[in-house]
């Protein structure tokens, strides 16, 4: 189980150190005119777009083996309040890694709207989102 546990870890870390990263390029696009910086940033973004989604799929099912490991019994999973939390808060990642792949499509056909300081607001939800599900697993409040 420690093993499934630092794989988790490791998964998780990296997938948001992506999810850190791709809005700051958003940022970025948003301030840019058209033109050849425009488009490494497209590039980089959409590469890194790819790699934290295949981060993601690990992340998330050494998360269900886990808690599969530690809370299924004869009588079928029994979940702690607290973990039924951190799964919600999972799913709001989740979701946000979808609409940074909508943002994307957005800028590679040229129909962003929204501005460098929209961006900026967007680039701090992983880390509220983080920090809950951080604060929900060490400290178990319910």
């Amino acid at each position: 189980m420690l093993w499934i546990k630092a794989l988790h870890i490791v998964f998780v870390t990296s997938w948001f150190a992506g999810l850190f990263y791709l809005p700051r390029i958003f940022v970025n696009l948003a301030m840019e005119t058209p033109g050849s910086t425009t488009e490494r940033l497209l590039l980089m973004a959409r590469k890194l777009y790819r790699f934290t989604t295949m981060l993601a799929v690990p992340a998330v099912v050494f998360g269900l083996i886990l808690a599969w490991m530690q809370y299924s019994g004869p009588e079928g999973m029994k979940l702690p309040g607290w973990l039924h939390a951190k799964l919600l808060f999972v799913v709001l990642v989740l979701g946000y890694h979808h609409a940074c792949g909508s943002l994307l499509k957005k800028f590679e056909r040229g129909a962003n709207r929204r501005g460098h300081v929209f961006y900026r607001y967007f680039n701090e939800v992983p880390v509220l989102l983080l920090l809950v599900i951080v604060i929900l697993v060490v400290v178990k409040p319910f």
